[in-house]
């Protein structure tokens, strides 16, 4: 049934030029006043382990490698300062503002100030964003994920009554990313030295499922990023002079794999955010997550704006009207409800904590990716007349 509504929204949202993420939300939404509904739970494991790795995987795949090496210093002040920034002031907003115990402040701005590569990427290539634009947010939104994992993982141990001191969370940040990309390395290069061994094209993509998942669960199962194992596997495999391991015919039908694959995990994903939304009852903590969506655009602008600051004077320098679609186009998603499901009892405030979470997704998707074509046409990075 899932899948019959995905494929009637993307026929219909493509004649009315609207995003389709927010087509399956609506849906998603309607379907869940429906007694037939299914019943499936929206959990951090069905999030996590089943539909993150192949749209981390597949975009990835297809990340633009010289452009990215290119960007990188960029793309890691975004990912590391940024989100620190962004995290700090929400939740000192949240703490002053909504008197919020501090554990509770910190835990959600630490899940809700990294972007969403799940919404950020779909939402820019249905806008045919390209170029530099397009490395940039979609790079960024798949690597700050490293950053907001490790204080996220921090505040709940914190929480638990465990002690940490600068050197420790150093220490944790290092292990978490580092780790990670060791686990989707080792993954990727050890599916595709089996894939050479192979021209059987149903046993190369077999192989490039294993390095997806396999990634993710392997760097998960030692406490390291699963988010940039995955990523890691996906830009080895696509980039590496080992990609000729695959065979010609392997390689069409893993691209074709590939797309089928993100398109079914990102139809799952809205529709099972659209049919929780409908559970929500957003009007009870208005006032909240009003406080709380201005605190995160806020938090935004402030990633953005001073981290872009410092290549001003490099070649590296990213362009205002850039820096102004960066700024509106960090759309939060599955992610950050993934980590607020994953909250432990521990912590206070847990399920307003969700609550409001849902609602900053709600503005993401039914503001920022519904403006986000008319205002790219307006910074003149993509033709009039395009969506």
């Amino acid at each position: 049934m899932l899948l019959l509504i995905a494929a009637v929204v993307a026929m219909l949202t493509r004649r009315l030029r609207l995003p389709y993420s927010v087509g399956l939300v609506v849906a998603g939404i309607i379907l869940a006043a429906f007694p037939f509904a299914p019943t499936v739970a929206l959990t951090k494991d069905l999030i996590f382990t089943a539909l993150l790795p192949p749209l981390l995987f597949e975009a990835a795949f297809y990340l633009n490698w010289k452009e990215l090496r290119r960007n990188f210093p960029v793309i890691l002040v975004l990912a590391t300062l940024g989100v620190v920034l962004s995290a700090g002031l929400t939740a000192t907003g949240m703490h002053f503002l909504m008197r919020w115990e501090w554990i509770s402040a910190l835990a959600f701005g630490a899940l809700i100030a990294a972007t969403d590569p799940v919404s950020v990427i779909a939402t820019f290539k249905e806008a045919k964003a390209h170029g530099r634009l397009l490395t940039l947010i979609e790079a960024e939104s798949l690597f700050n994920d490293g950053t907001a994992a490790v204080a996220f993982g921090v505040i709940v141990a914190v929480a638990s009554g465990e002690q940490f001191g600068a050197t420790q969370i150093v220490i944790r940040l290092i292990a978490t990313i580092g780790g990670g990309i060791l686990c989707g390395a080792v993954v990727a290069i050890g599916a595709l030295f089996l894939a050479g061994r192979t021209t059987d094209h149903l046993v190369e993509i077999t192989f490039t499922t294993v390095a997806a998942y396999g990634s993710f669960l392997l760097a998960e199962h030692f406490n390291f990023s699963g988010v940039l194992a995955t990523i890691t596997a996906g830009l080895v495999m696509s980039n590496f002079k080992w990609i000729d391991a695959i065979s010609p015919r392997g390689k069409e039908s893993v691209q074709t794999f590939w797309e089928y694959a993100a398109f079914v995990a990102n139809s799952f994903v809205f529709l099972l955010i659209g049919m929780h939304e409908a559970h929500q009852n957003l009007i009870a903590i208005w006032l909240p997550a009003v406080i709380a969506i201005a605190l995160v655009t806020l938090g935004r602008a402030v990633a953005i704006y001073p981290s872009c600051l410092f290549f001003a004077r490099s070649s590296l320098r990213v362009p205002a009207r850039q820096q102004h679609i960066l700024f509106w186009g960090g759309l939060r998603g599955a992610l950050a409800l993934a980590l607020a499901l994953g909250l432990s009892p521990q912590i206070p405030l847990r399920e307003t904590i969700i609550a409001i979470s849902f609602a900053v997704v709600a503005f993401s998707v039914f503001v920022q990716s519904l403006t986000m074509a008319p205002f790219l046409r307006k910074m003149g990075e993509i033709p009039r007349g395009k969506s």
